[in-house]
């Protein structure tokens, strides 16, 4: 065969497999511009709208998000003129989630010096404001937008939260990179989750994706670095303390603390 019927070929392959999927797929570019659009509108940084703008901004990022699933998406599949009217309507309760989340976030690390500093620099942070918006268009049945914005925070922040976990407010990620919750994960009301903590599935198979594969942590549970809690049945209760580099995939009663009871040794060398 010649490099041209090579060529022809690979075309035509291309053709049928972007036609089949890629119609059927958002703008990478236009979900993100999206996304940081909504981002700076909510936390401007120093970066104010003018008093009499805040209208348009808004109205203008709404348009976009329409205008992104009509790019994508069946009208006749998805209400999309709904959905984007449901979570523009969501959007101030987001935000409410959000400040006591970077509150609480100031509140306890002591190396934040203001509410704003967190809000402007904390990756953790960002890992959750783009979690509760993803999540959000995940409730609205919105496919693969969640995903794609979630993966976006993911790369930038090392922070992988899947869109359809629930997690309560406030929650705090501190440093974060690492971080691992998976789909059905559950969480409480005022959780502290350090860096490398993976909340995780005992096996993976696709006959498994509808049932509760992740864990479940109650309200008011700290998760220091490192540790890995495994399965759909493992439940830490409230109040728990789970010290670091901890391996978990049995449940823990409320009240409880865990830490690892492996001993380190160090001896002083001798001096010649």
């Amino acid at each position: 065969m010649s490099n041209k019927a090579n060529t022809q070929s690979l075309l035509s392959i291309l053709r049928k497999t972007h036609l089949a999927e890629w119609e059927a797929t958002p703008s990478i570019h236009d979900t993100t511009a999206w996304l940081d659009d909504l981002i700076h509108f909510l936390f401007p940084n120093n970066h104010l709208p003018k008093r009499n703008a805040y209208e348009g901004v808004l109205k203008k990022n709404q348009i976009d998000l329409e205008n992104l699933l009509l790019s994508y998406l069946e009208p006749s599949g998805l209400q999309i003129e709904e959905v984007v009217t449901e979570f523009y309507n969501s959007l101030e309760s987001i935000y409410h989630d959000l400040r006591q989340d970077a509150v609480k976030i100031y509140e306890y690390d002591p190396a934040a010096t203001s509410v704003n500093e967190v809000i402007v620099s904390y990756p953790g942070f960002y890992a959750i404001t783009v979690y509760r918006i993803a999540n959000k268009l995940s409730l609205l049945q919105v496919p693969m937008l969640p995903r794609i914005v979630s993966e976006y925070a993911h790369g930038k922040t090392g922070i992988d939260i899947h869109p359809n976990a629930t997690i309560g407010v406030p929650f705090m990620i501190d440093h974060g990179t690492g971080i691992v919750i998976g789909e059905t994960t559950v969480i409480g009301k005022n959780v502290s989750i350090y860096q490398g903590v993976t909340l995780g599935a005992l096996q993976v198979a696709k006959s498994l994706a509808e049932v509760k594969r992740h864990p479940t942590v109650e309200d008011n549970v700290i998760i220091y670095a490192r540790t890995t809690i495994l399965g759909g049945n493992t439940v830490i209760g409230k109040n728990s303390v789970i010290g670091g580099s901890v391996f978990l995939t049995k449940s823990v009663e409320p009240n409880s603390q865990v830490f690892n009871t492996h001993q380190l040794r160090i001896t002083v060398k001798e001096t010649a």
